[in-house]
């Protein structure tokens, strides 16, 4: 038999989060993890009910030298339609209605626990922002790796290859947000970010088909993700994290460090736009406008590290700091050449190598 306290609120969960006078105990979220991408995204409403149609100029006209007394021909752009769809993540907390009646701060309570799904669901949000694909999960969204996942594909232009051949790889995203490039979807109608619906005292059936009455909150996020233009996003792919934490600066036999693949990928990055050359107003968020966008670089902890340990050199003739401490919205960020870096969890260090 299933026990009740791994999914429904029990007394045990309200002696936890309460203290000896019966107030609401404050509680440090261990599970919190750090994923900065959700500060920089844009968000647009699709124009087809739950999904997105936008189209890519995919060819140029052809055009000639004139001569006289010889016509022009006629020529067209090419044009390509695309289509991106949305899912929704979403939660359900249960409290018995009985349980209510020992908490004398029930609300505070139930906040804090709608706190938790917040954090689980931001989680979940961005690690399908990155990895998810719809083709082989139909109910869920296509994140980025799956459009950035071949060498040899068109998008394979995109994709610096840093040398992992092992298992237990990581990826550095070059992300420029904005309009005509990289934003976050929602459904027409809806509205951006997570909705929590309180449905108060329903009347629930048990695993015995007994009826008992709960307090029942769901919490739903409809999201999806639109490349407008593939050129504005740089994968360095194939990092080897153990060769990486054994030396910053040797990460793939040849002694290059983090910093050579980086400044491929911001070369290979179309439309850069940096702290000094992109919006006015960094940091506009989920219902924010950057205009014309803004490019931000994700990476996880170790890759973070990786690059702080190898940004200052002790040479007598080399020592200075490659990543340099921005102001942003009142937060000191660490960028290189100008751009954001982000540290964001739920990037994997056993990523399969990218060939």
């Amino acid at each position: 038999m299933a026990t009740i306290g791994n999914t429904f609120l029990g007394l045990a969960d309200i002696y936890k989060g309460s203290t000896k006078n019966g107030q609401v105990a404050d509680i440090i979220n261990m599970l919190r993890q750090t994923n900065t991408i959700m500060e920089d995204a844009v968000a647009r409403e699709c124009n087809e009910g739950k999904s997105h149609k936008h189209t890519v100029l995919s060819g140029l006209p052809s055009v000639v030298w004139g001569m006289l007394y010889k016509g022009i021909p006629n020529s067209k752009a090419q044009r390509t339609q695309v289509t991106d769809t949305t899912g929704f993540v979403e939660g359900r907390s249960t409290v018995d209605a009985r349980l209510a009646e020992v908490e004398p701060n029930l609300e505070a309570f139930r906040l804090q626990e709608a706190q938790s799904f917040l954090e689980a669901m931001s989680q979940e949000a961005c690690r399908a922002i990155f990895y998810e694909n719809a083709d082989t999960n139909p109910e869920k969204i296509t994140g980025l790796a799956p459009r950035f996942s071949s060498l040899s594909a068109e998008t394979g232009s995109q994709i610096i290859d840093a040398g992992g051949t092992g298992s237990d790889n990581t990826s550095v995203w070059f992300v420029t947000w904005g309009t005509d490039s990289v934003q976050l979807l929602y459904p027409e109608g809806s509205s951006a970010g997570i909705a929590r619906e309180d449905h108060g005292k329903q009347r629930v059936l048990d695993s015995d088909g007994n009826a008992y009455y709960a307090l029942e909150e769901t919490f739903r996020w409809h999201l999806g993700v639109a490349v407008r233009d593939w050129r504005k996003v740089v994968r360095i792919a194939n990092i080897d994290v153990s060769a990486m934490i054994a030396d910053p600066n040797n990460i793939d036999g040849s002694s290059h460090s983090m910093f050579h693949f980086m400044r491929k990928a911001y070369y290979q990055c179309h439309g850069m736009r940096s702290l000094d050359n992109g919006a006015n107003g960094v940091g506009a968020g989920m219902d924010g406008n950057f205009g014309m966008g803004r490019t931000t670089v994700y990476m996880n902890k170790d890759v973070l590290e990786a690059l702080d340990a190898s940004s200052v050199n002790s040479g007598s003739t080399d020592n200075f700091v490659r990543l340099v401490p921005r102001d942003v919205e009142g937060k000191e960020v660490l960028t290189y050449r100008g751009l954001p870096l982000r540290q964001v969890d739920q990037l994997s260090n056993a990523e399969a190598r990218i060939t």
